[in-house]
C-alpha cells in the first residue's frame, strides 16, 4: 500500500469526489486496511480581479497517494472550459509544490479527447492536455472511455500512465437490472427482439460489444456529414441483414454533444417502423440544442428512454426538465478503481467484459 490516501477535488467535481469518498467509507474492509477518516483534502481557488488564478492546497500531502478528480465538462458551478482546465492545472502544480508521493488525476470525461488527430494544419488538444499534466507532474491519468483508443498512442507510459477505463459496464449492468431482470427474458425477449445501433460507423465497435454481450443483432447507421460545417449531417443510411419492423432499438455511443447525428437516426428508425429507440451513452456532454432536440423526440413519441452516466454533471433542473433521462451513477466504481490503485492491486477486472448471464446467474444465487 502507498503513502495515506487523500482525495481533492477542483469545484468543478467537489460533490462527485464527496460522493466518491462517501461510497469508499461504506467499504466493509475501509476502516480495517488504516485508511483516514478523513480522507477527503482541501483546496481553495482565489481568483484575481484581471482574471488570474491561484490554488493553495489547505492540507499537509507531503509524502503521502494524491487523487485529484478534475473536469473541464458542465457543473454545478458554471466554470467554462477554460477556466476548469485552468484550475485543473494550477491545482497539480500546488499538490506537486506540496510533495506528495504520487499525483492521480482522475478526469471521468477528458473533454479535450476528441481533438485527436491531425488531418490539417491543426492543433491536438488531447496532446497539448497530455503534455502539461505530464509536465506538471502527474503521474497516472484515470479516465472513463475516451473517445477514440487512438488518443493513448500520444502517452508515454515512463513519464506519465493512462488508464482508460470502459465506462459502458455500467451501463449495460444498468440495463440488465432495470429492463431484463430474468434469465428468460434474455434468452427471449432480447435475443428475438432487441436489436443494438451505432450511431456511426465509428461507433460500430461500441455497438458491437452490447450486441455481442446480449446476444442481440448489430446494427450500423452510416451517415454522410458536411465537413464544412461542424456538427452537421446531411444523410443517414442504415446497415443491417435483420429485420428492425416492431424491434426495440437501443443506440450505443461513446457521448452525445449536440445530438444532431442521434436526432436523425431516430427518426429514420422510426420511418422504418422500430417499435421502440432508446439512447444508453456514457457521457451526457449535452451542448446545446442537445437537450430541446432529445425532448422534441420525447414528445413526438419517437425516444422513449435516454440512459447515461455521471461522468459529467447532469444537473437536477436538466433531469426535470428530461423526465425520460436516467442518470446512472459511477461513483462507486470511482472508489473500487482508486482503492485497486492505493493498495497496489490489478486494475484488470474493470476491463473485464461485461456478461450479463454470468450477472444473472450470480445474483440468483443471493436471492
Amino acid at each position: 500500500m502507498r503513502g495515506e490516501l487523500v482525495i481533492f477535488a477542483t469545484r468543478s467535481m467537489e460533490d462527485y469526489a464527496d460522493r466518491v469518498a462517501y461510497e469508499m467509507q461504506t467499504f466493509p474492509d475501509f476502516y480495517g486496511k488504516g485508511y483516514s477518516k478523513r480522507v477527503r483534502g482541501e483546496l481553495r481557488t482565489i481568483t484575481f480581479a484581471d482574471g488570474e488564478m491561484e490554488v493553495e492546497v489547505h492540507t499537509s500531502i507531503r509524502g503521502k497517494d494524491v487523487v485529484l478528480f478534475a473536469s473541464a465538462g458542465r457543473n454545478s458551478g458554471g466554470y467554462s472550459v477554460e477556466q476548469n482546465k485552468m484550475e485543473m492545472y494550477h491545482a497539480i502544480d500546488a499538490i506537486r509544490r506540496a510533495q506528495p508521493s504520487r499525483i492521480t488525476l482522475f478526469e471521468p470525461f477528458c473533454t479535450s479527447s476528441r481533438s485527436d488527430r491531425t488531418t490539417r494544419r491543426n492543433s491536438v488538444g488531447f496532446w497539448i492536455h497530455y503534455k502539461t499534466l505530464a509536465s506538471l507532474g502527474v503521474d497516472h491519468i484515470i479516465t472513463y472511455q475516451l473517445h477514440s483508443d487512438k488518443s493513448k498512442t500520444v502517452v508515454d507510459p515512463c513519464i506519465c500512465a493512462i488508464d482508460d477505463v470502459p465506462g459502458s459496464p455500467l451501463l449495460k449492468e444498468y440495463i440488465t437490472d432495470n429492463y431484463i431482470r430474468k434469465m428468460d427474458v434474455l434468452n427471449g425477449t432480447v435475443k428475438d427482439d432487441w436489436l443494438f445501433c451505432s450511431v456511426d460507423a465509428g461507433g460500430e465497435s461500441v455497438a458491437r460489444k452490447f450486441a455481442r454481450a446480449f446476444g442481440t443483432r448489430l446494427m450500423i447507421a452510416h451517415k454522410q456529414r458536411n465537413y464544412d460545417k461542424t456538427n452537421t449531417v446531411e444523410s443517414i443510411n442504415i446497415l443491417t441483414d435483420t429485420p428492425i419492423e416492431g424491434k426495440e432499438v437501443w443506440i450505443v455511443d461513446d457521448m452525445i454533444d449536440t445530438g444532431g447525428s442521434i436526432f436523425n437516426l431516430v427518426q429514420e428508425l422510426k420511418h422504418r417502423g422500430v417499435k421502440t429507440v432508446n439512447i444508453a451513452v456514457v457521457h451526457p456532454v449535452f451542448s446545446d440544442p442537445a437537450t430541446e432536440r432529445l425532448q422534441d423526440l420525447y414528445d413526438r413519441g419517437m425516444l422513449d428512454r435516454v440512459v447515461v452516466t455521471d461522468s459529467v454533471d447532469v444537473p437536477a433542473g436538466m433531469q426535470g426538465a428530461m423526465p425520460f433521462l436516467e442518470v446512472v451513477s459511477s461513483a462507486r466504481l470511482s472508489a473500487e478503481i482508486i482503492m485497486h490503485l492505493h493498495e497496489e492491486q490489478s486494475l484488470s477486472p474493470f476491463f473485464d467484459t461485461f456478461d450479463p448471464r454470468h450477472y444473472l446467474s450470480n445474483l440468483k444465487l443471493f436471492l
